[in-house]
């Protein structure tokens, strides 16, 4: 006979809030007990793609998902941008593990509300940054949505085992690089939205957009670093971690700590920071630091580097030492401009959080 259980004696686990996992926790407690059935898999979740043996060489997986509303606003950014986008910031994941970007995928759904024209000019986009970044686009799907739109974009690159740079290579002492500037991308966000409001209160008011095309492109049309691939092997340097700056140079420079077992010592007036976004920031009332570490969409390469290759990238325009590595066990810090040590904190955008707040 079954035993009959009181049900009042059970003990319902509390339903925890996907916030209060955020986007990375939520990736790490779905993914911790998955195993690895292939030897070709040489690296799954935790690094900007994946790794799969293929004959003499790698291959490099990465999937991204933008959903309208939480990624991106249609009120200000133009179907050709979005499609650009999309692909560009797959790209950037190959990009990050010093790969080459080979074929692309791009599945999306979408609601009645939007007319064949729209998706024609969004397709315009993914095909130009497929151009420009000599990627074959060759396959997709397509679905109905209830409301809004959304974009699947997986990239497959390839490149030698022994190029192949993950984010787990980095050793105490080693220095810490960024290429171009950051905050910019944040900035352009931040004035898009203040003319977003402006436009809600009254249509008839023309959008103030001019002299800030720099920071606007950013936001809208980022460009994949797929040229620092061929610079540092110009140069002789073989970087021994890298990621991309997605989430802001905070985030980045957590994740590059966490996965190779590291501390870090990041220098405020070091970081690269264009001199109109820093009067921006000023003009919005924000640290102008605040816009790199945490503001996120730069799509610039954060990596690592041994102190003996220091001389080789030391006069190479568009990279900027900021930092340098630690023991694990001498923290994660910001070092202020008047000498101060702030512990580090990933406060950037996560698409789990139930509400944004101002950075």
């Amino acid at each position: 006979m079954y035993e009959k259980k009181d049900n009042k004696s059970r003990v319902t686990p509390a339903a925890t809030p996907l916030s209060t996992l955020g986007e990375f926790g939520l990736i790490d407690r779905l993914t911790r007990d998955i195993p690895r059935y292939h030897p070709e898999t040489l690296c799954g979740v935790g690094d900007d793609a994946a790794v799969i043996r293929c004959g003499e060489e790698v291959l490099l997986v990465s999937t991204d998902l933008l959903v309208e509303g939480i990624h991106f606003d249609l009120t200000y950014t133009p179907y050709r941008h979005l499609g650009y986008k999309a692909a560009a910031v797959n790209i950037s994941d190959i990009a990050a593990m010093n790969g080459i970007p080979k074929q692309m995928t791009v599945s999306i759904a979408v609601s009645s509300r939007f007319p064949a024209e729209a998706l024609d000019e969004l397709y315009d986009g993914i095909r130009l940054a497929c151009e420009k970044y000599r990627v074959d686009l060759v396959g997709g799907d397509t679905s109905s949505s209830a409301r809004g739109l959304m974009l699947s974009v997986t990239i497959l690159g390839t490149a030698s085992p022994g190029e192949v740079i993950y984010r787990g290579g980095a050793r105490p002492g080693d220095l810490m690089c960024v290429t171009g500037d950051l905050g910019s991308a944040y900035m352009g966000l931040l004035l898009l939205e203040r003319e977003k409001k402006v436009f809600e209160v009254n249509p008839g008011m023309q959008p103030e957009l001019e002299g800030y095309e720099y920071q606007i492109g950013r936001q809208l049309k980022p460009e994949a670093r797929t040229d620092i691939r061929n610079l540092l092997q110009t140069l002789g340097v073989h970087p021994t971690a890298m990621i991309d700056i997605s989430d802001g140079l905070s985030s980045e420079t957590l994740h590059l700590c966490h996965r190779s077992g590291t501390g870090c010592r990041l220098f405020e007036e070091k970081i690269p920071i264009d001199e109109h976004t820093r009067r921006m920031a000023l003009d919005f009332n924000i640290i102008p630091t605040i816009t790199a570490l945490s503001g996120g969409e730069d799509y610039e390469l954060l990596f690592t580097i041994r102190q003996e290759d220091y001389e080789r990238i030391r006069e190479t325009e568009g990279i900027t030492v900021v930092g340098h590595m630690t023991a694990s066990g001498e923290g994660k810090y910001l070092i202020t401009t008047d000498g101060k040590q702030v512990p580090l904190s990933a406060q950037g955008w996560d698409g789990m959080r139930e509400k944004e707040t101002a950075l």
